[in-house]
């Protein structure tokens, strides 16, 4: 874990590459399609030019730079950011927030289907403008290079990653050299830093208030910046900070230079990005673009993994397989994701055809991931670095009146397809609700008995030679975080009508922490050399490798004789000298003989069909397939209470 930490806080030359490459895909990319949305189909003019350009700056100042650059990356979890992580810091002060924190997360898995399509169509539709590709088919181009990035996901992008930074960098000096090229010639643009002119493009212009739905594109990447802070560390995105928004800035300000030289005119589905660029460089310009939009759809699909991957570790998403494909830290594959997002991906390419289609649904999903930010993050301010309420509440209420008044606009585009990342983002925040209140449900009728009162019954059975032996160590994955508490069904397990006996008896219980790498365990030995309670202490970022954790705390207990070391060899014989040992796995199914209310009973068959769906518990918690036993055992919550049956009389024939 500190490595890890101290590797991300490292400011080289080297580590602001990465930066670009890993953090700033999303955002980087919005220069493609951010102005094309907000001249949309009006006429060009000065006034809707600067106001335009004038609120993006002072959005990327007041929004990126402030809120998210300086304020949120404040709240480092271990070297770890992203909604969850902030979740995780506040969560014993801000209990109402689990569904706020499930919205934001669902918003941006949603804004991990809409970006790549988003930022890849808009790069390829540069081709139209090459002589002899006017009328070129976008579509079967776009979902060619989704496909083939979503396949490449099971191998790892370790390689491919290491050509990021260079890309973002060169990406980042096109848009500054282009900006520049057309400020020289219209150097009046610079005036839009005022913010007077954003003023009256949002209250004097006629509607020019809803223009924000289109000016909120140029941020969207900065609740991904603030996930990416495990991978680059808070300085590093600082820094880079810096250099970004001033490509950004500069290359928004040409665009801009060049639509007042077209005043009184209409864009005509033409893209100020690639106008500005000289004839002769627009296939290079496009080729750039194109690898851009490729990094930034790397860095939301990256997110969306790490994301589900905390998701299941805070119980907010079933256990699905997850994959490490290299070495590095950090970097997952989840099959099932990689399969949803490509499939979403290529509905959302199919349905929209085109990006300008897109950017009018863009958008409505990441403003809300924003206010749930906002307000984790006062929970922060206040409860973890004690700052003083009044200012807190100040500071954030505005952030809070821009994402509103962004979130208002936003809503515009409803009717224009918005509908399609809502839907997306509630499909997601299902999936959560119910997996994480359904498992409450289900620890809640949870029955624990006191170990204490069964140990003798335990140790009696271990020495009782008439009943056969089962396994020399016998383990229990228990939930039951107290010493001194055990299920009730594990209890029956042990005394089922043919009882296992074991010489000893594990009772193995994993705590999630809210640090993400935290690895350390407690033994406490409740019979001496026959009852145990082991309890992992495993970080939310970590994947569980329960039999690999089991079998180092065994040899460590004998290497310090706190085990009798015949314990190690009993059960093992001279063909193979491996400790004897067996986990204990229940496969629960929701009993027929339940009676619920109706939004109970919904959340359990949801939480019960979805787990057909998920990862089995036995790869879930990393217990090879020889090394445990399953016991199927029905879940019965609220009984079926039989009528009275009455026998009417005997018959006889």
């Amino acid at each position: 874990m500190g490595t890890h930490r101290n590797l991300s806080q490292k400011i080289t030359f080297a580590s602001l590459l990465v930066a670009l490459g890993i953090v700033y895909g999303d955002i980087g990319t919005s220069p493609l399609y951010t102005f094309k949305a907000i001249i949309g189909t009006k006429e060009i003019s000065e006034a809707l030019v600067l106001g335009g350009v004038s609120c993006v700056f002072w959005t990327l100042t007041i929004q990126t730079t402030i809120k998210y650059v300086w304020l949120t990356l404040k709240a480092d979890n271990e070297g770890e950011g992203g909604v969850f992580s902030l979740y995780s810091l506040i969560k014993r002060y801000g209990t109402k927030m689990i569904v706020p924190t499930m919205i934001g997360a669902a918003a941006l898995m949603a804004d991990g289907i809409i970006t790549p399509a988003v930022t890849v169509t808009s790069s390829i539709e540069g081709l139209r403008m090459l002589k002899g590709l006017e009328h070129i088919y976008v579509v079967p181009i776009v979902l060619l290079i989704i496909s083939v990035l979503f396949f490449v996901q099971r191998f790892g992008t370790q390689n491919i990653g290491k050509a990021f930074g260079p890309i973002m960098f060169t990406w980042m000096m096109v848009m500054l050299i282009l900006g520049l090229g057309q400020i020289i010639y219209q150097p009046i643009v610079l005036r839009a830093i005022n913010p007077y002119y954003a003023y009256e493009l949002l209250v004097l212009y006629p509607q020019g208030f809803w223009v924000l739905g289109a000016v909120f594109l140029c941020t969207t990447g900065a609740e991904a910046l603030y996930s990416d802070l495990g991978h680059c560390g808070k300085n590093n995105i600082r820094i880079s900070w810096a250099f970004v928004k001033t490509c950004l800035v500069i290359n928004y300000l040409g665009q801009a230079a060049w639509l007042m030289r077209h005043q009184g005119m209409y864009l005509n589905d033409r893209n100020p990005f690639f106008e500005i660029m000289p004839e002769w460089f627009l296939l290079i310009g496009i080729v750039i673009a194109t690898l851009a939009a490729i990094v930034a759809s790397q860095s939301l699909i990256s997110g969306s993994f790490t994301l589900i991957s905390e998701a299941i570790n805070l119980n907010f998403w079933q256990k699905v397989r997850i994959k490490q494909p290299t070495d590095i830290k950090g970097q997952v594959y989840i099959p099932s994701a990689n399969n949803l997002l490509w499939a979403g991906c290529a509905f959302v390419i199919l349905f929209f055809q085109t990006s300008s289609k897109m950017e009018a649904a863009y958008g409505l999903a990441i403003t809300i991931a924003m206010i749930v930010t906002t307000m984790l993050l006062s929970y922060f301010l206040i409860y973890k670095l004690k700052w003083k309420k009044p200012f807190v509440f100040a500071l954030l209420s505005v952030f809070s009146i821009i994402e509103i008044a962004f979130l208002i606009s936003n809503a515009l585009k409803f009717g224009h397809g918005g509908y399609i990342t809502i839907l997306l983002g509630g499909f997601f925040f299902f999936l959560m609700y119910v997996n994480f209140y359904g498992r409450k449900i289900n620890n809640r009728y949870t029955r624990f008995e006191n170990l204490r009162n069964y140990i003798p019954k335990i140790s009696a059975l271990s020495e009782d030679t008439k009943i056969p032996k089962m396994v020399t160590h016998l383990i229990y994955l228990t939930k039951a975080d107290k010493i001194e508490q055990i299920e009730q069904e594990i209890i029956s397990s042990i005394f089922a009508r043919k009882p296992k006996r074991a010489d000893v008896y594990w009772f193995l219980h994993i705590n999630r922490t809210n640090n993400p790498y935290t690895l350390n365990y407690d033994v406490i030995e409740l019979e001496k050399g026959k009852i145990f309670k082991i309890n992992l202490n495993i970080g939310f970022r970590v994947k569980p490798r329960s039999e690999a954790y089991f079998i180092k705390i065994l040899n460590e207990l004998f290497e310090n004789k706190e085990l009798p070391q015949d314990l190690k060899t009993m059960g093992s014989t001279k063909y193979n000298p491996e400790i004897d040992f067996k986990f204990i796995i229940f496969e629960k199914f929701l009993s027929i003989e339940n009676e619920f209310a109706l939004k109970e009973g919904m959340i359990l068959k949801s939480f019960f069909f979805l787990k057909n769906f998920s990862e089995k518990d036995e790869d879930a918690f990393g217990i090879e397939q020889n090394d445990f036993l399953t016991e199927r055992m029905p879940v019965l919550y609220h009984p079926f209470s039989a009528p009275n049956l009455v026998r009417r009389k005997y018959l006889q024939i």
